[in-house]
């Protein structure tokens, strides 16, 4: 589903204030310990990548998924290194974590609906 431009910019202001003062958490998977690998990137500059999300990365977001029940999961695509990452994040519970579920090397193009 394709959010509105105004509540992509509402989850984008929530992420990075929910970050600053809750940090974020990156769920170990393999495609994600991959892609750190190919990419030559530290873990923690993940979290730098994640903070300098715009609206013009947007894809789309997910309601209520098998894994994160009730909780909306926004995806979106960063340009690292030549290569289309995939990012797929939830703010989690309240009072407490991100959660950054994928952060890998996108398996097809990514559609940006506010490029």
């Amino acid at each position: 589903m394709i959010k509105p431009l105004k509540e992509v910019e509402r989850f984008i202001i929530d992420l990075r204030n929910k970050m600053r003062f809750y940090d974020i958490v990156f769920l170990d998977r393999d495609k994600n310990r991959e892609t750190i690998r190919i990419l030559g990137i530290r873990v923690g500059e993940r979290k730098e990548i994640v903070s300098t999300i715009e609206k013009k990365d947007y894809v789309e977001t997910f309601e209520d998924s098998l894994d994160f029940p009730r909780q909306a999961l926004w995806v979106f695509g960063k340009a690292i290194q030549g290569k289309e990452v995939y990012i797929k994040i939830t703010l989690g519970r309240p009072n407490s974590n991100v959660i950054c579920i994928s952060f890998h090397i996108a398996e097809r193009p990514l559609i940006y609906p506010y490029k």
